[in-house]
C-alpha cells in the first residue's frame, strides 16, 4: 500500500522558516518524482515544487528563491525547506508521487497545516 505522510507544519511568524517532511512507503521511492502542492482556504490546489528522479528541481514563481525541495532516497523522504514565509503561504501542504514526465498528482498524502501569522 502506497503511503505518503507529511509532517513539520505549524504556526510561524512572517519571515520565519519551516521544514516539511514527507515519509513515503509501499513503493520504490527512487523510481518516482515527488512534488509538493498546497491548498489555501477557499482556493484550489496549487503546485509548489517538484524534484525528479535525477534530482532536478522546479518551483512555482510564488516560492522561487524562498523554498527548497530535496530528497533522501535512503530514507524514502522528500523535504520542503520554506524560508522567508509570508501570510499568503498559509495552506495545507501535501506531497505527491508521480512519474518524471507526468503531472498526475492524485496520489497525495493527507497534508500538514502551515499557518503564517503574527
Amino acid at each position: 500500500e502506497v503511503q505518503l505522510v507529511e509532517s513539520g507544519g505549524g504556526l510561524v511568524q512572517p519571515g520565519g522558516s519551516l521544514r516539511l517532511s514527507c515519509a513515503a512507503s509501499g513503493f520504490t521511492f527512487s523510481y518516482y518524482a515527488m512534488s509538493w502542492l498546497r491548498q489555501a482556504p477557499g482556493k484550489g490546489l496549487e503546485w509548489v515544487s517538484t524534484i525528479k528522479t535525477s534530482g532536478s528541481t522546479t518551483y512555482a514563481n510564488s516560492v522561487e528563491g524562498r523554498f527548497t525541495i530535496s530528497r533522501d532516497n535512503a530514507k524514502n523522504t522528500v523535504y520542503l525547506q520554506m524560508d522567508s514565509l509570508k501570510p499568503e503561504d498559509t495552506a495545507i501542504y501535501q506531497c505527491a508521487r508521480h512519474y518524471d514526465h507526468s503531472a498526475d498528482f492524485r496520489q497525495r498524502g493527507q497534508g500538514t497545516q502551515v499557518t503564517v501569522s503574527s
